[in-house]
């Protein structure tokens, strides 16, 4: 996967930085592993508005992503790696020996014809599921679970990855992409290997469409609204706004928002960087 920039022929294409797509074998997806997705415009289910600057985009169908990976001892064959408009990484279509067909995050250097198993005793290679406590100290890991059986959470963006530092009783010691450190049960599972399309960080859009072809309206600072519509507005002129805060109140630039009695913080053991 590399991105390509492009002749500044209009002015939409001068800051334009886009993936190549060199890693995608299919334009099709598996019609068995679709389903519908329907847009919100950032409403909830009573129809308010919770999240602003959200609305139109293209029409996208869901694919049937396998978090779980538990289908253990049966060993898989990439059929395709292909594009999905819900997430930034590549997913991979494999076939079981038993004729299933899944769809899984695909890992950076995974090509068609490789196969892939999950389960107690699989060899630690890219694209397997092992649990933690069969994973090689210093390994690099994505799509790792939380709680055994909960499916993958952490690390499943583009080009993000984890390591395994060390083990120790039933917890697994993780570093994850963000820079904190922090016990997850030796119980819960992991991918080998760091996650597909590394350059999604280097992609610019070079115009505005193209955000509204993702679903995102135009964005309008605080600092421009008047007093009643944000804490930061009002002021004769350009005023600075004061300290940066969101719409509702909540300080930004370094307020701490997690909830210091939360049952989980007991298992971080080093924050993430600032």
């Amino acid at each position: 996967m590399a991105v390509k920039k492009f002749k500044p022929t209009t002015p939409g294409q001068r800051h334009k930085i886009a993936g190549t797509f060199d890693d995608i074998t299919t334009s099709t997806p598996e019609k068995s592993l679709v389903a519908p997705l329907k847009a919100s415009g950032g409403r909830n289910n009573t129809g308010k508005m919770t999240v602003r600057y959200r609305g139109g985009g293209h029409k996208r169908q869901y694919r049937l992503v396998d978090f779980l990976r538990n289908k253990d001892g049966v060993s898989a064959t990439v059929k395709t790696i292909e594009y999905d408009p819900n997430r930034s990484a590549r997913i991979a279509l494999v076939v079981y020996a038993d004729g299933e067909k899944r769809y899984i995050v695909a890992p950076t250097g995974l090509k068609v014809g490789a196969q892939i198993c999950s389960g107690t005793g699989v060899a630690p290679e890219l694209g397997n599921t092992l649990f933690l406590a069969e994973i090689p100290l210093g390994t690099v890991i994505h799509c790792i679970e939380l709680t055994p059986g909960q499916g993958a959470q952490m690390a499943r963006s583009a080009g993000t990855y984890a390591q395994l530092l060390a083990r120790e009783g039933k917890f697994a010691i993780v570093k994850l992409p963000s820079g904190e450190t922090r016990m997850v049960l030796t119980t819960c599972r992991a991918t080998i290997g760091a996650v597909s399309n590394p350059d999604h960080s280097l992609e610019q859009s070079g115009k505005a469409g193209r955000r509204r072809w993702l679903g995102r309206r135009p964005h309008n600072r605080g600092v421009v609204m008047n007093p009643v519509d944000h804490p930061m507005g009002g002021g004769e002129g350009r005023s600075s706004g004061g300290h940066p805060r969101s719409r509702t109140g909540v300080l930004a630039k370094g307020y701490k928002t997690r909830d210091p009695k939360k049952t989980t913080t007991k298992f971080i053991i080093s924050k993430r960087k600032k």
